[in-house]
């Protein structure tokens, strides 16, 4: 397993934009969690990268949108610090609360 770190910046003032905003949204909350607003840590397999990175790529308009894929590999625990009012949650523990 590895931790992704996935940004994306869609559009919302072309026409489409606010459906594939809310679709891109989607797809990555089926593989991990909300960090900010259009910032996704991920942990996953590599085939889960494979099948999570084309859906994305599908859902976006490359002359429009963007996306980031900053793969952290899997000691990522050391690799992440956090400062402020958003409590860092175990992304690998249970997502119910």
């Amino acid at each position: 397993m590895m931790l992704v770190l996935i940004t994306y910046d869609v559009s919302t003032s072309s026409y489409g934009g606010e459906k594939r905003l809310r679709k891109v949204s989607r797809a990555c909350q089926n593989y991990g969690q909300r960090v900010q607003n259009s910032v996704f840590e991920c942990v996953v397999d590599a085939t889960q990268y494979t099948i999570l990175k084309s859906k994305l790529e599908k859902l976006i308009d490359p002359t429009k949108d963007s996306l980031r894929f900053y793969k952290l590999g899997n000691n990522y625990k050391n690799k992440i610090e956090h400062i402020g009012v958003k409590e860092s949650l175990n992304i690998e523990g249970p997502l119910v609360f």
